[in-house]
Parts: structure tokens; sequence; C-alpha cells
């Protein structure tokens, strides 16, 4: 089991009902339902992986995350997943703001650009960094951006959103010290703009 995918399981509680928005395959999905008894529904941009999602008798919805949610009422899901599709959206601080408004909890997982071995490649080689967290060259990636967590803590602080819990990643478990040199992924949990 991925390990992002391992800690978005222990988060979700039994029985909730999440929402996952650029659901791929839906491989976190199906570890919901399954692990966690979870209702979960999803949408996806790619024709090919929702037909995979439905074939495994997901709720998948193909549709445009950017364009927004206006079919989902305020609150409508305990959960909002937007795990490692961050760095592929162009409009993230709109799907984040509608992610907030139809879940209570919205939980976000992205490969932190800022990992030693990213910033050695760049700086020793030259090159744009290939690793685990960012397994692609860069004439090949769907990434439009690349973020770290120093990056993304700063625009919660910056939007007033509460970071609940914040989990990073590094190859063999989680990174206790200095995350934003040493964690290859990132898992924040956050909820609605504080007053």
């Amino acid at each position: 089991m991925k390990q992002d995918h391992y800690i978005i399981s222990q988060i979700i509680p039994d029985g909730a009902h999440v929402l996952d928005l650029g659901c791929g395959n839906g491989e976190l999905l199906s570890l919901l339902r399954r692990e966690k008894n979870a209702l979960v529904q999803g949408i996806e941009l790619s024709e090919n992986q929702m037909h995979q999602c439905v074939e495994q008798g997901l709720t998948v919805l193909q549709g445009d995350i950017e364009s927004g949610l206006v079919d989902y009422p305020d609150g409508s899901f305990d959960y909002v997943i937007l795990n490692q599709i961050m760095q592929e959206i162009k409009a993230a601080d709109f799907v984040i703001s509608e992610a907030l408004r139809v879940g209570k909890r919205v939980i976000i997982g992205f490969p932190n650009f800022a990992h030693i071995h990213a910033r050695l490649t760049l700086l020793l080689h030259g090159r744009t960094p290939i690793n685990e967290a960012l397994p692609y060259y860069w004439f090949e990636t769907p990434n439009i951006r690349f973020l770290t967590i120093i990056d993304f803590t700063d625009y919660c602080r910056k939007k007033n959103i509460n970071i609940e819990q914040a989990y990073y990643l590094g190859k063999s478990g989680q990174v206790r010290i200095l995350p934003n040199l040493l964690a290859l992924n990132a898992v924040f949990v956050i909820t609605g703009r504080s007053s």
C-alpha cells in the first residue's frame, strides 16, 4: 500500500462520506470503501481512468474539478480528498476553496519539491529532479507547478485555513524533523477558514 494511501485511510473514520477529486483509477476510493466502509464518490477528468473506476463498481463522474463543484451543496461530504493532484491543476486556490465549501474537512497530499534530492539534483547536475515523488521527465510531466511544504503552510496562513493535521512522508516512513528538506510527500488535513 502506498504510504499516502495508508495515512489517508488512517485519517478517514469508518462510514465517512468521501469525495475524491482527481481520483485517477480509483485505487484510493476502493481502499476506503473496503477498509473503512466509506461512502465514496469521485470526479476524474480522464475518461479512461473514470471507466476503470466504474468497472470496479465505484461511483465516479467525469468532470473538470477546476470548473467548480456547483452540483454539490455546502458541507455535503465529511472529507474531500485532493491527493497528488495539486501540482497538476491551474486554479489551485479556487479548487481548494470549493473543496472546503463542500467538505467538512479536506485532505491534501502532494510531492514536496524542496526535498533534498530535488535540491541537490538542481544544484549539482542542473537538471529537473526525478524521484519517487516526481517520477516524470520535464517533457512528459503532468505537473504545471511545483510546491513545497513551506509554500503550502504559508498559503494556509495567508488564507486563514486551519491545518488540523500534517504528515510528512519519506522513503521509509514518516519524517519527524526538517520536513521541507527531508520529506518526499506531505499530507495535510485542513478545515474552513478561521475567523
